[in-house]
């Protein structure tokens, strides 16, 4: 463990044992509890390790008993995504993404399956060799586009109406499975009359791609069967970012084509019987505890906007000033000295830097865990390989000490990794086949199936969960949470004080930015431009520049290319400040305030810039 001697951001620290670090965290926090009460401390965590365990279970038992702050984290990745996947088939699992090897075509929209999808794309590679199609809607041209036969290469925000052309023309060549739609499709009517807006020759000129490009799609997605739809997170990063991919779900319900080797690969997580309840103990927390959206706790730290303040948080699984949107409003705040701050991870980050108190995290190599897969429908337990390094610890041993340093004597304290494994999953449901999470063997997996014995499919053994039991194109259910503007999907265009659109895909040289600070992450990640915007700026390939806005300004390297449309700049996402000689990099110039229709959420490729000289 290591306490802070120099200033927030500094990197100064000594190093201290661990029941200094308990006794002084349990002062510190005793302290601001004591002043404002226990909702003035905040956990500020993600989803770094991705197990159930390390994820969220003893920790938000803690939190939960301390009576701290409630975090909504959807709103940051993938929250947009899930309610516009429920409000429409409700919380089922589509299709596994191994239908990708036999289908005829397999299309994927906002999906950078080569970097953050690769499960799919080894099934993808398969039905290309057995004569499959493959066609990308993606403003870049990522590896996965330059492997299709056709890309549709859209500016960024405009994959609503792209979805809308598409339904229109595939009802004006009379292909729309009109039997399948009057049993199994609410909303059909309703959804048609703003699809028929927009026709192919309207689409094409507001989406940038020819009109050709367009109705071969549709012609391809009619003539395939098994068609295999694969929506990704980039379409949810914008203001119009559900109704997108509510758009985009719909087409295979218009065409008939789910079940019997057709599908659309989303909601996988909805296939493993989780019992979060029981693992995270909501009911330790005391009623009335508020809920703050995570896309707002750098302003309320900047701002100190909120009654009682944030005076004590708790940073772990997470990196937010690398990944929060308005990054130099979450400096700001995290820069505070009235702040107090603890962090816990397996490496120094620039985040951790602005911490007081910092606790040495294990990896996931030294711990156990339970693992429901991302993208697929396996259950997985892990063991370690390795013991903790140094005086690193599990994040569940973690917080059983500081449970204990508080003096929280109920019995869900002190359970093991197993019994919590436990916890985790619903061991009497069928779909564990008799099998207790904690001793699922290490070297297998469990396929969540359905009571047939087969593995998990929309409309073979599983069917909408929606409340009217049917594929909702209007939703009620999304209105009533999200207005009713979600009723069903919309779109507006956007005038920008800005000209240049940009968007922050993934690296694979990171996972968001963990890893940033390995040798092969240090490097500014270039800005991609096309060659007619460069030229208009009077810039040259492989200089550096200025990307700029209202909120920031990042230095990268340029690099010209028509991978990017003319009006689209593109740089990777999860880069530390030390890559750029601004100490800012790409989510500085993201508005932390703009949200998407659905789940409040981040609109990280909904960003305008100008571009110039550095």
């Amino acid at each position: 463990p290591l306490r802070r001697t120099g200033s927030k951001g500094s990197g100064q620290f000594e190093r201290i044992s661990w029941e200094a670090a308990l006794d002084e965290i349990h002062k510190r926090v005793d302290e601001v509890i004591g002043r404002w009460g226990p909702q003035a401390v905040l956990p500020l965590n993600y989803a770094g390790p991705h197990g159930l365990l390390a994820g969220d279970s003893m920790s938000l038992r803690f939190f939960h008993r301390l009576g701290a702050s409630q975090l909504y984290r959807r709103a940051l990745c993938g929250g947009v995504r899930s309610e516009a996947w429920a409000g429409t088939y409700g919380a089922v699992p589509g299709c596994p993404p191994d239908f990708a090897e036999d289908a005829k075509l397999n299309l994927v929209w906002g999906n950078n399956a080569t970097v953050s999808n690769v499960h799919l794309v080894r099934g993808i590679r398969k039905a290309k060799r057995r004569g499959g199609r493959l066609a990308v809607i993606d403003p870049l041209r990522t590896k996965i586009a330059e492997q299709a036969d056709l890309h549709l290469q859209t500016l960024p925000g405009t994959d609503t109406p792209l979805a809308w052309a598409v339904a229109a023309e595939l009802e004006r060549a009379g292909k729309l499975d009109k039997e399948f739609i009057a049993a199994n499709v609410l909303g059909f009517d309703e959804f048609m009359a703003r699809a028929r807006e927009w026709p192919v020759s309207r689409a094409a000129s507001v989406c940038g791609v020819p009109e050709d490009q367009i109705r071969t799609l549709a012609e391809w997605m009619a003539e395939a069967d098994p068609l295999v739809v694969a929506p990704g997170n980039g379409l949810e990063r914008g203001r119009h970012g559900g109704g997108a991919i509510r758009a985009i779900v719909a087409l295979p319900a218009l065409l008939g084509k789910l079940g019997r080797g057709n599908g659309i690969v989303l909601g996988a997580s909805n296939s493993f019987p989780k019992t979060l309840a029981k693992l995270q103990r909501p009911d330790l927390a005391p009623a009335g505890t508020r809920t703050l959206n995570i896309l707002d706790i750098g302003r309320h730290l900047a701002e100190d906007d909120l009654d009682p303040p944030l005076r004590a948080v708790f940073i772990y699984n997470h990196n937010p000033i690398v990944v929060h949107p308005d990054q130099n409003r979450m400096r700001r705040g995290l820069a505070r000295e009235d702040v107090f701050t603890i962090g816990i991870d397996v490496a120094m980050t620039e985040s951790l830097a602005h911490c007081d108190v910092v606790l040495p995290a294990a990896t996931h190599f030294e711990y156990s865990d339970l693992y429901s897969s991302y993208g697929h429908h396996w259950l997985q337990r892990a063991e370690p390989v390795i013991a903790p390094l140094g005086e690193s610890l599990p994040n569940t041993e973690i917080f059983r000490r500081l449970a204990a340093r508080f003096r929280f004597d109920e019995p869900c304290f002190r359970a093991s990794d197993a019994e919590l494994m436990d916890d985790a999953v619903d061991s009497e449901d069928a779909r564990l086949n008799g099998v207790r999470p904690s001793r699922i063997p290490v070297d297998r997996a469990v396929q969540m199936k359905g009571a047939d014995g087969k593995p998990l499919v929309l409309f073979e053994n599983v069917f909408p969960a929606t409340p009217s039991g049917k594929i909702e194109l209007k939703s009620e259910g999304l209105a009533a949470r999200w207005g009713a503007q979600a009723l069903l999907p919309e779109w507006r265009e956007r005038d920008g004080e800005y000209p240049l659109r940009l968007i922050s895909p993934a690296s694979d040289k990171r996972i968001s930015s963990t890893l940033g600070g390995l040798p092969g992450s240090r490097r500014a990640p270039p800005l991609l431009m096309h060659p007619e915007d460069a030229a208009r700026r009077q810039l040259a390939s492989g200089s550096e520049v200025k990307v700029w806005n209202e909120r920031g300004e990042v230095i990268l390297p340029l690099k010209l290319t028509n991978a990017v449309p003319p009006g689209v700049v593109a740089s990777e996402k999860g880069a530390w400040l030390a890559t750029s000689r601004t100490g800012q990099t790409i989510s500085a110039l993201v508005s932390a305030d703009m949200r998407a229709d659905l789940a409040e959420g981040a609109c990280f490729n909904d960003t305008r810039v100008e571009v110039g000289p550095s």
